[in-house]
């Protein structure tokens, strides 16, 4: 995908006056850096010092352990699967090579290569998550669990590959920031758990290879920042990573104050990211996840440091930690918003491992678990991992933590209803996305998104690309592909192109009563948003406890016009239609389970699964992944008067 000169006009139309300026040095300096690279300043004597406490290995789970050196016994045959692709080429990875499309990035100078556009590069996606090395952090903590150096030995032996095919400012592993950023970490982590092999040292500090390619990463981080519309989940990265390496690495003379930079920009960014509930402001719950592990990751490195963190940081992540506890449903699945790739922060763990219920858990070991958060059940590596790390919350009297578990995150302008027999439904009438582009944003305003026992009944269908297919992209985050309703064939909020949006619907949540369903009575919710020009659109959802019963109403103002209703089943689900009702049928854990979806009699109805020109009925799991699923999808109009009602019954 090669972006145009018409969506580089409309990105830059997006920016302030402050960011173009910034963006105009960071070209200056991108020209000078062509024919300027330095090396590495002399650090004699450099030493490793951030260790783990005694004990802490002995401290994991002995199933997580095993789950881990599973994952570490696959990547050791060289077997590995990244968003839907697998490769068995790693133990002599190609860091250039992208396996989806048979393509290797081109070389050059780094900033030149166009890796937006795959028939040049390749699925930059696809290229870019083998060199985050978090692979490579598995290995560790399988040599640091096991003492068996063949795991040492093979990540020794990557490291030394990558550095010698990708010095510094040349290819596409140094176009982007939060890759640095990420990587930098993955190295911290990878010397911590190594520490007990005898070539740790000469591996690290005592190799001029791997302090230049230390050195050159902080160098750029500290360059090319982030920066206004940008400043997203990857300038956390960036900072988070930044300042990881200048407290473990903290060997050269830039260190304290690329410490210092990079520990502001994390304050700052991490509230700037953040509501005030808790919950991240680009509304995509994967990017929550992300920013919260390399939160976590970054405080760990600071307490191992002895480097003061401000309180605001703790607070946000542990602000961050509650809002989590408290959207999840009944098997720990957060809700499905926004874009996701599958990105994290910080991987030692294997193959099975829950993410979410392995955040609550180092949550509970890091904040302490509230009497509401819901009961965390498996295991995982990363969590005494870092509560070996990070000092024990001090609990202030001046912060509050919600007494009760929280439905409405108002600012958020999200809802979680919940009744009977674990049915759980997300309510959106949140902004469109963060900062100018809201660039993980989806055009879903008033999207629901309904699960029965953790299995998706009325599913967000994900993401499931960002490059190189637009209308794969353009399907996924679009209206007709979300819980919601379209007029006249449009989006709410009009999209600029990849990751921009140049005009987003505003929501304004009218009325919620989070009334605990499950004693028989009616939790309600209701909003409209104005992102169909001359119409407003406005539903109202209820969830009644003694029926099982969902009903959503949606009510169009303004002038006659063509409608769309979708209605998007999970995977799991088989729908039969008959004029306006659909039957659906599931297993869950051996029992068949069933509901009835009936749709308002006004609208034409038709079952869509698996189609591809244009795309419709379709759910993505993953990253690069996707699988058929049904979509129930009404046509007619709408005269501004009589409202369409749609009401999902379980069955008892």
């Amino acid at each position: 995908m090669t972006m145009s000169v018409g969506w580089y006009l409309r990105r830059l139309s997006r920016m302030g006056p402050r960011e173009v300026g910034g963006r105009a040095g960071d070209a200056v300096r991108r020209r000078r850096w062509r024919s300027a690279r330095p090396d590495y300043p002399s650090v004699p004597g450099a030493r490793f010092t951030a260790v783990l406490p005694a004990g802490t290995i002995a401290a994991i789970p002995p199933d997580a352990a095993k789950r881990l050196i599973a994952e570490a016994d696959r990547l050791m045959y060289g077997h590995v699967e990244y968003f839907g692709v697998v490769r068995d080429d790693l133990t002599d990875p190609d860091w250039w090579y992208d396996p989806k499309t048979g393509r290797r990035a081109p070389w050059g100078y780094a900033f030149d290569v166009p890796y937006r556009n795959e028939d040049a590069v390749g699925d930059i996606k696809q290229i870019w998550e083998l060199s985050r090395h978090q692979y490579l952090t598995v290995l560790a903590a399988a040599y640091a669990i096991t003492g068996n150096e063949r795991y040492a030995e093979r990540v020794a032996e990557h490291l030394r590959s990558w550095w010698a095919a990708n010095p510094p400012l040349r290819g596409v592993h140094w176009i982007s920031g939060i890759e640095l950023g990420i990587r930098l970490l993955s190295w911290v982590w990878i010397r911590r758990l190594l520490d007990g092999w005898p070539g740790a040292a000469g591996l690290f500090e005592g190799n001029p290879v791997a302090l230049n390619q230390i050195w050159h990463h902080q160098r750029w981080l500290a360059a090319f920042p982030s920066r206004g519309s940008s400043a997203n989940n990857h300038i956390i990265a960036e900072a988070a990573g930044q300042f990881a390496g200048a407290c473990a690495f903290g060997w050269f003379p830039s260190s304290a104050r690329w410490r210092a930079d990079a520990l502001r920009s994390l304050e700052r960014q991490l509230r700037g990211n953040t509501f005030a509930s808790g919950l991240n402001r680009e509304l995509a719950t994967e990017y929550h996840g992300l920013v919260l592990e390399l939160g976590l990751a970054a405080v760990a490195e600071a307490d191992a440091a002895d480097v003061p963190v401000p309180a605001s940081i703790r607070l946000v992540l542990l602000r961050m930690t509650d809002a989590l506890a408290a959207v999840v449903d009944s098997r720990l699945r957060p809700p499905r918003q926004g874009d996701a790739d599958d990105g994290h922060g910080l991987v030692v763990d294997g193959a099975g491992t829950e993410r979410w219920a392995s955040l609550l858990a180092t949550g509970d070991a890091v904040f302490g678990r509230l009497a509401w958060w819901p009961t965390v059940t498996g295991t995982d590596v990363r969590t005494p991992l870092l509560a070996a790390l990070i000092r024990p919350y001090s609990k202030d009297g001046t912060v509050t933590r919600p007494s009760s578990r929280p439905a409405q995150f108002a600012d958020a302008g999200l809802t979680i209803l919940r009744g009977p027999g674990e049915i759980w439904a997300r309510c959106d009438g949140g902004p469109h996305g963060f900062l100018s582009i809201a660039a993980h944003a989806h055009a879903d305003a008033l999207s629901v998104e309904v699960r029965h026992d953790g299995v998706d009944v009325l599913a967000d269908p994900g993401t499931y690309c960002y490059h190189g297919q637009p209308g794969w992209r353009q399907y996924f985050r679009s209206t007709l592909g979300h819980n919601t309703l379209q007029l006249d064939g449009s989006d709410q909020s009009v999209s600029g192109g990849p990751f921009l949006w140049t005009r987003h619907a505003r929501t304004r949540v009218l009325a919620v009563d989070t009334s605990d369903a499950s004693d028989g009575g009616t939790a309600r919710w209701s909003a409209e948003h104005d992102g169909y020009q001359r119409s407003v659109h406005r539903r109202r959802v209820e969830l009644t406890a003694a029926s099982q019963e969902l009903r959503v109403v949606d009510e169009v103002r303004g002038p006659r016009r063509a409608v769309q209703l979708a209605f998007h089943l999970g995977p799991a689900i088989a729908a039969d239609l008959a004029d306006n009702r659909a039957r659906l049928t599931w297993t869950r854990d051996g029992e068949d389970r069933s509901a009835v979806l009936d749709l308002p009699g006004q609208l034409s109805w038709r079952a869509h699964r698996g189609e591809t020109s244009p795309p419709l009925g379709w759910y993505s799991a993953g990253f690069g992944r996707k699988e058929p699923s049904a979509t129930l999808i009404g046509t007619g109009f709408t005269d501004g008067a009589e409202g369409f009602t749609t009401v999902l019954r379980f069955r008892g």
